[in-house]
């Protein structure tokens, strides 16, 4: 399940690529099947270990194409080891809600960002956020949780302010934005409950089957509530 666009981003072989906030690393993956250089940064150790574990056998299994090259690096967004202009393309997927100095955090993509290259930073839609937050203090109110909520415009001039260049947006995951209304009418723990476990399932369906009529459905509705936004930038010559 992917919310940014890797042909937008020109994700290609050879190129610099690092998820920040990697998480258990589904773009990572996709950006290593392109045969990318990729780093998966994040401060969860125990998930990078898994990432790393699925590098390998991606590798084993012949998924990657040659000069392809997958590694985990744990750290922290707000002070990354790295030179400055060190990545082509820079991605920041559902990570900047849960940092209270998510200006330092904006600051440090931009500065490992190459020249012409790009960044695609992605955080949870105002509205559905918004629905969530309303029902669930449970949802948001917990150590390491959304600690705010953007608007895309407010996100965009922040990111701006560094000296980015605005190039594009869109909204993605439709399908979800429910899921996440009935977890925190219910209680967000409660994976079990009736309701919660329908909608899961039928999730999972979307997800392996991908049928026409879904992928149309979500289409039409990421404009109204789709769960995630994400916006792409350039950083100029």
């Amino acid at each position: 399940m992917l919310t940014v666009d890797f042909d937008r981003l020109r994700v290609g072989r050879g190129t610099r690529f690092i998820d920040v906030g990697a998480g258990a690393g589904r773009h990572s993956f996709e950006a290593l099947r392109r045969g990318a250089d990729v780093t998966a940064f994040d401060m969860d150790e125990v998930e990078l270990k898994g990432v790393d574990g699925m590098f390998g056998a991606m590798e084993l299994e012949g998924e990657v194409p040659p000069g392809g090259r997958g590694r985990v690096e744990v750290g922290t967004i707000l002070d990354m080891p790295y030179e400055d202009n060190s990545f082509d393309v820079v991605l920041a997927s559902e990570i900047l809600e849960h940092v209270p100095e998510d200006v330092t955090a904006i600051r440090e993509l931009t500065r490992i960002l190459a020249p012409g290259g790009m960044l695609a930073v992605t955080v949870p839609r105002w509205l559905p956020e918004k629905i969530c937050w309303a029902l669930s203090d449970e949802y948001h109110a917990n150590e390491g949780g959304h600690i705010r909520i953007y608007t895309a415009d407010e996100l965009r001039d922040k990111l701006e302010l560094t000296g980015l260049q605005f190039l594009h947006q869109h909204h993605a995951h439709a399908l979800h934005a429910p899921y996440w209304w009935i977890k925190c009418a219910v209680g967000v723990q409660r994976d079990q409950h009736p309701a919660v476990r329908a909608y899961h399932q039928l999730l999972v369906w979307d997800m392996m089957k991908a049928p026409r009529a879904t992928r149309l459905a979500e289409q039409a509705l990421n404009p109204l509530i789709g769960k995630s936004v994400a916006l792409y930038f350039t950083k100029p010559w």
